[in-house]
């Protein structure tokens, strides 16, 4: 016989699963089977463990919760409703609809209590990681032994899919590799995929492969039972070494009778006829849609009362701390805030052309530790590429095992983890961080990318290497379409310095930026500093006049980072031949774009016609600014393998070219 306790859970249980399958048939799309299959850990988990505030989302020591396989939103949403965030039973029955609050999978800023936005499988796990790095770092920078004002979990659950994507692989053995010990991840181990069975693909021992990464592993043998489930996420918490996987067996669409432990459950409604079947199964009223029964909601609810008081308790101990210690409960509020520290910026050094020529990355280095003694929520790392990409900052330790106050990441070669860690780290909060690879690999982390650019986070991305003048490693290592790719997401700012001036602009802009990331992208050779007519660059306008030689010039020569210089040399030698070129260096299209039609007007001359653009890279895009009349020199096909001189010049990146391309357009 059921005990009192046991009726409650599971008419809890059954309510969730009852209000993600009508959520998602009277949308008639959607995944019912995944939020059938893990109610109860849901469950377990929101009603009985998880530390949060429906009342105030935003709670800086709330536990973190990630749903890694966002198609299994509806779950989340029917938790965050019955829990007593700002959702609605409205709102789920307007799930995937035009303007509603419950879109087909989480997306952060646009759902009260969704920490992150998930969909691309296994991106989720690496925000995940992000966030449990950021509550390690900023514990052991704001900590003290009387006064714990960071100490809370992070939560991720995630399915075969995101166990299958290799973002996961490198997240977690990352993680394993930091000993995350407060991170948790609830596997729901259901063995179907959209195709059917896993076991066509997938029949890898996954317990033994988060062993082998340094996982603590804790096994649930029955998906629906509750105090299994408690009592794996209490001795996950209680293990201080390892981060903790809780392996559930779970059956997809569990109730249904004739769809439950199938893959037709997985991404399609299960129809009126088999939800009634279902519900009649789970002893439910079978003509009731969206049926919530009073006991059930009272249980969920008692999280509002108790996440109050738990935020209360906070509350004291930050005040008593505040007094304790005023200096580091200012910066707390700094950094939780975003807010740039006073003066984060006096010390980025002033680049003249007497101090000779300098790559572009390296300008970025010595701007990076410029800002980072002043910017202490600057933190970041590169994947395996420090040396070159110029982003270890000379006045911090690592961020490593026990020692979490370093604000050096060693990421590793995973690129892709590398962009959802950051991203996660972001969104826990008081934190700013970088990631650093060559440009070529930005297409290892595109999918990171495109999302941190969905969500609006301002991160900054450092791309070295920039154009076949990387040279002799040939075309595998020579970016030529990437510049071109990075620039159609959109959300993402692109910035390409000519030079170190530039660059120092172009870390203000990404700092200053609040909107969405930056994609700096730098060069390897060595460039001069350019003297300018004006003392600025101009950069946070996008483009600007570097050199003009007449008030109506007969064309225009636009070029971005290295190519610049080229540019100013052909202007040079039009001017021998009586021919007037002004030069516009354009090291960002977004910001430029987002001038006003007078000042675009001021730089590109709308009554001349002649223009040239000049890119080592893919020419799309460039018709825009060089019009009907005006012509690209970009490049079409791979990079090859010499010095990055000679390749350039073999690809007609020479001031004569330009000259000669310059007087074949003025003559037709």
């Amino acid at each position: 016989m059921k005990t009192d306790q046991k009726m409650l859970d599971d008419l809890c249980i059954n309510t969730i699963r009852t209000l993600s399958m009508d959520t998602v048939q009277k949308a008639n799309s959607g995944h019912p089977g995944a939020p059938m299959g893990l109610a109860a850990a849901a469950y377990a988990l929101w009603a009985k463990v998880l530390k949060h505030n429906p009342s105030n989302p935003d709670w800086l020591d709330r536990d973190r919760f990630v749903l890694s396989g966002g198609h299994a939103s509806a779950l989340l949403y029917s938790l965050l409703f019955l829990t007593g965030y700002d959702l609605s039973l409205d709102d789920l029955k307007n799930f995937r609809q035009w303007g509603s609050k419950t879109p087909g999978h989480p997306e952060f800023g646009h759902t009260p209590g969704v920490e992150t936005t998930t969909g691309p499988l296994g991106q989720g796990m690496a925000n995940a990681v992000g966030m449990a790095m950021a509550e390690r770092h900023l514990a052991s920078r704001f900590n003290k032994p009387d006064h714990q004002i960071v100490d809370h979990y992070t939560f991720v659950m995630c399915g075969d899919g995101d166990m299958m994507e290799g973002v996961t692989s490198e997240a977690v053995s990352l993680a394993g590799h930091l000993g995350l010990s407060k991170l948790i991840c609830i596997y729901d181990d259901n063995n179907i995929s959209i195709e059917g069975k896993t076991d066509i693909t997938f029949t890898e021992d996954v317990e033994m492969r988060f062993k082998s990464y340094n996982w603590q592993t804790i096994n649930v043998n029955d998906g629906n039972d509750v105090d299994a489930i408690y009592q794996a996420i209490t001795d996950a918490k209680n293990e201080t070494e390892k981060p903790s996987l809780i392996l559930v067996k779970t059956q997809i669409a569990f109730g249904s009778p004739n769809k439950q432990g199938t893959c037709d459950a997985h991404g399609s409604p299960l129809g009126d006829d088999e939800i009634r079947l279902t519900k009649k199964n789970l002893g439910w009223p079978e003509d009731k849609s969206f049926y919530v029964p009073e006991n059930a909601l009272k249980i969920f609810r008692e999280c509002v009362s108790k996440g109050f008081e738990q935020e209360q308790v906070w509350l004291d101990t930050f005040k008593t701390y505040t007094k304790a210690y005023p200096e580091l409960a200012h910066e707390w509020v700094d950094a939780m805030s975003g807010y740039l520290t006073d003066g984060w910026d006096k010390d980025i050094p002033h680049f003249l052309p007497k101090d000779g020529p300098i790559a572009t990355r390296a300008a970025s280095g010595k701007v990076l530790n410029s800002i980072s003694p002043n910017l202490k929520v600057l933190i970041g790392g590169s994947a395996d590429l420090a040396p070159s990409n110029k982003t270890y900052m000379n006045g911090s330790t690592e961020f490593q095992k026990n020692s979490y106050d370093g604000r050096n990441i060693r990421f590793g070669v995973r690129e892709h983890a590398m962009g959802s860690i950051m991203a996660g780290m972001f969104l826990h909060n008081g934190l700013r961080p970088y990631g650093g690879t060559f440009l070529v690999f930005s297409d290892y982390m595109r999918g990171a990318i495109r999302v941190a650019s969905l969500m609006k986070l301002p991160l900054i991305y450092v791309f070295t290497h920039d154009s076949v003048a990387v040279g002799e490693d040939g075309p595998t290592h020579q970016p030529v379409e990437h510049l071109a790719a990075l620039r159609c997401i959109p959300g993402l700012t692109v910035i390409r310095p000519a030079d170190a001036i530039e660059t120092a602009d172009a870390w203000r802009q990404a700092l200053k930026t609040s909107d969405g990331p930056t994609a700096l992208i730098l060069s390897r050779q060595k460039l001069p500093i350019l003297n300018r007519e004006e003392p600025d660059s101009f950069l946070n306008k996008g483009a600007y006049v570097l050199v003009d030689s007449a008030e109506e010039p007969d064309l225009i020569l636009i070029a971005t980072g290295s190519e610049v210089h080229i540019a100013v040399e052909a202007q040079k030698m039009l001017a021998e031949k009586n021919i007037a070129a002004r030069v516009v260096s354009m090291p960002s299209w977004e910001l430029f774009d987002k001038t006003s039609k007078r000042y675009k007007d001021s730089v590109l001359l709308p009554s001349v016609k002649h223009r040239i653009a000049i890119e080592a890279g893919s020419p799309m895009g460039w018709e825009k600014y060089t019009g009907s009349h005006g012509k690209m020199m970009g490049i079409n096909g791979f990079g090859v393998s010499a010095p990055g001189g000679r390749v350039l010049k073999e690809f007609g990146f020479t001031a004569e070219n330009i000259v000669n391309q310059a007087i074949s357009l003025l003559n037709n």
